[in-house]
């Protein structure tokens, strides 16, 4: 494994401010890693995939990430560039403590989660007046709800249907930002405009400005007369499944694959290269992968015990314990999430709607005694002669309008009708099975195991997939 910095880690500890993700939990997830047997070879940049093609590895994979983050050139940037700062730049600059203050007033412009970064960093760093500027809507925003409303948590305010319009400066010296009002309007097809309210533009008064706008991938070191072919993005053309780019031995995964996501995106997308990588060093078709295995078992304990708790409750989602912010604010190596207390997470998990839970039928063993629909707390179940699903949504008990939520439709019963279950608003409370008195519903623990690389994802009796 080859990267740039000494430590390995990327752009997790590189990028992700350390009052998020302290650097002792990256340090031990990366270490299982390298623990494996990967001989990390770190402050190594990587100029020319042509020299590393050159020293004849059997694969090449790559996963560099989208390192560049996007400029927003407007009248003024040139002049005052000295105060004009990159997120993902600024951000790795305190990383590395390279960066440990910033002006009083800050404007952050973007809606993801590197704006919410830099914010919060900023308002350890000495920003006292920070504020997040962004073009888009609230709810349009990239960010995680949880994220902003962190943020605002820590009093930084959220200000929407602004476009930067142009750097003002003074001097040679940023003096502050001006604005135009927008609203948003929708075409018959549902696409959004930003239209101007009218007015004069709006002047934001700041000392610095962090441009967290978007990020780029950025590919100077790959030739390209190698045969990796590049779309008009600018991005490599990669398998969705495979993860092979146009040359087979050359793998793409993560932000470096398809843009920018996040890491549990990446993560994904690296075992789905390493099971391509294994086969394709067997001498096997990368494409031709095994499905994961799939196993219900079914929960019943007794006439009206499950092996797991079926209780509900109606409970709000318990708000996770934070730092003083009066500490936290003070040193950006805090960590601001305390975690739960074994009282909270034991509350907690009793909102679980145990989803691995399935309630599973069996038409053959139903007399249509209803005596289920009648027990149902969310009327989810209905008997109803059969349909097509658009009419079928409309004829149930409670009309299922979730579209992108499949019905649970039986085969035809005695009567001719059919049973349909609205899984989407399903508490997996059990009780359909506790009082079905022929034993036609059944709760069944639902198992997935994925397939890994190594022996499991070579070639044997293929499974049947979920």
């Amino acid at each position: 494994m080859y990267d740039r910095d000494d430590r390995a880690g990327g752009m997790i500890w590189s990028q992700i401010p350390r009052f998020r993700l302290p650097m002792e939990v990256i340090d031990e997830e990366v270490g299982y890693v390298l623990n494996l047997g990967v001989t990390f070879k770190g402050g190594v940049e990587i100029d020319s995939l042509k020299k590393v093609i050159d020293d004849k590895f059997d694969v090449i994979f790559v996963g560099t990430g989208a390192p560049r983050g996007r400029d927003l050139e407007l009248p003024g940037r040139q002049e005052a560039a000295k105060n004009i700062h990159i997120g993902i730049d600024w951000l790795s600059s305190v990383s590395f403590g390279h960066t440990d203050k910033i002006g009083r007033r800050v404007i952050v412009l973007g809606g993801g989660t590197t704006a919410m970064d830099c914010c919060r960093s900023a308002k350890r760093l000495g920003g006292e007046d920070v504020k997040v500027i962004v073009r888009s809507g609230f709810d349009e925003m990239k960010a995680s709800p949880w994220e902003k409303e962190d943020a605002q948590h820590e009093g930084i305010p959220i200000l929407n249907y602004l476009v930067p319009k142009a750097y003002v400066h003074q001097n040679g010296k940023l003096t502050g930002m001006t604005f135009e009002q927008v609203k948003a309007e929708y075409d018959a097809e549902g696409r959004r405009k930003l239209v101007p309210v009218g007015g004069p533009d709006q002047l934001f008064e700041c000392d610095d400005v962090l441009v967290a706008v978007g990020q780029e991938n950025a590919f100077p070191w790959i030739e390209r007369d190698i045969g990796v072919e590049f779309n008009k993005w600018g991005l490599p053309v990669v398998d969705k499944v495979t993860f092979q780019s146009t040359v087979p031995n050359i793998f793409f995964g993560g932000d470096s694959a398809f843009g920018p996501k996040n890491i549990i995106w990446a993560v994904a997308q690296g075992h789905e290269a390493a099971i391509s990588i294994d086969k394709l060093c067997g001498g096997e078709d990368p494409k031709l992968r095994p499905a994961p295995m799939v196993t219900l078992m079914s929960q019943k304990m007794g006439i009206h015990e499950w092996s797991y708790d079926n209780a509900i409750s109606n409970d709000h989602r318990y708000k996770v314990p934070m730092k003083d912010q009066k500490i936290a604010l003070k040193n950006i190596k805090v960590e601001v999430e305390l975690g739960y207390d074994q009282k909270l997470a034991l509350a907690e998990t009793q909102r679980c709607l145990n989803c691995d839970a399935q309630t599973v039928f069996a038409p053959k063993l139903c007399i249509e005694c209803d005596a289920c629909v009648d027990i149902c707390p969310m009327d989810c179940i209905t008997f109803t002669p059969n349909a097509e699903e658009t009419d079928l949504r409309t004829q149930l008990k409670a009309p299922a309008d979730n579209v992108e939520q499949a019905l649970y439709v039986s085969d035809t019963l005695k009567t001719g009708r059919i049973m349909a279950k609205d899984e989407d608003v399903c508490l997996h409370c059990g009780l359909c099975a506790e009082r079905c008195p022929t034993g036609a519903w059944d709760m069944q623990k639902f198992f997935l195991e994925m397939t890994h690389a190594g022996p499991g994802c070579r070639n044997k009796p293929q499974r049947r997939a979920a």
